[in-house]
């Protein structure tokens, strides 16, 4: 009797396996899948005055239930060109913040893992010594930096090397830097992780087959890292576009990235269906990316079995 209880209570508990898969599938769907869900609603509604400013998308007339979908907000991003300058720019600026991460963070993943042990670990641990300050108080460490009268151009101007201070805070040059500082972790440790695992007697035997270093790196080096490369360049690249803070505390009044716009339209003009759309348009152009970081993963844990 017992034995029978415990039988048809295992059908309804989940075993060990599926309760540790089903952990992290269940915070996805609580707060990511959950909350867009949510805001894809939003951006089918119009603005109304009110708690909450949108209008219900289920509405009744004469006893029937309408649903009722506006599409007018993906239509004016179509339309509008100053939301498809801020799409372009965001994608440029994000574009432009992978390639300089990845010109510095892959000499720095490359003299990282061909260094001794004990130095290795060293340097990994300085690449990711900025995570343990708050990453607000980072970009608000820049200001200081980049002002006109702030440190940089008192070097710069110190040193003989400029004659006036350069306009670096308030500018897009600025949003540059504070870009490549905050997401150059994020290129060098995939990058590392691929060229630690690389094995050093394919370059022996190419420099013994008379290759020059920068054959042997073209041909050897680089093509084994390009899983790194396109990791590393997809981690920066994605949050890069939707940046809020770098962009705000940086930027200028001209910086046009899609995180301040969000930001303008949900917290200033209190639009909330045209800022749920212009999350939702994000979103969509982010999935490619995504996808692609996500097919080089799976091909990558196939190669290693």
């Amino acid at each position: 009797m017992n034995s029978s209880i415990a039988r048809a209570f295992s059908r309804f508990v989940p075993s060990g396996r599926t309760a540790v898969i089903g952990v992290p599938f269940v915070w996805l769907l609580l707060f990511f899948a959950l909350p867009f869900m949510l805001v894809l609603k939003i951006s089918f509604t119009d603005l109304e005055l009110g708690i909450p400013p949108y209008t219900a998308m289920l509405q009744a007339h004469d006893g029937v239930v309408h649903v009722v979908l506006q599409f007018g907000h993906y239509a004016l991003l179509l339309q509008d060109s100053l939301y498809i300058a801020t799409y372009i720019s965001s994608l440029k600026m994000a574009a432009v913040s992978t390639v300089l991460c990845l010109l510095i963070g892959y000499p720095i993943a490359y003299y990282i893992a061909r260094s001794n042990p004990a130095t290795r670990n060293l340097l990994m641990m300085g690449v990711m010594l900025p995570f343990w300050t708050s990453f607000l108080i980072r970009v608000y460490a820049w200001i200081g930096i980049l002002k006109d009268d702030g440190l940089l151009n008192h070097t710069l101007v110190a040193i003989g090397l400029v004659h006036s201070p350069l306009r670096l805070y308030h500018s897009d040059a600025g949003v540059y830097i504070g870009m490549v500082y905050s997401y150059l972790p994020f290129m060098v440790m995939p990058l590392y992780a691929h060229l630690v695992k690389m094995d050093l007697t394919l370059l022996e035997a190419a420099y013994d087959l008379g290759a020059k270093p920068w054959v042997a790196f073209t041909r050897i080096t680089l093509p084994l890292s390009k899983n790194g490369v396109i990791a590393g360049s997809l981690l920066v690249f994605i949050p890069a576009v939707g940046e809020y803070v770098i962009p705000e505390l940086l930027g200028g009044a001209n910086t046009l990235m899609i995180g301040r716009v969000m930001w303008d339209e949900f917290f200033n003009n209190m639009d909330w269906p045209m800022a749920s759309t212009v999350t939702v348009t994000m979103v969509l152009l982010l999935l490619v990316p995504m996808a692609v970081l996500q097919y080089y993963q799976v091909k990558e844990l196939e190669a290693g079995k």
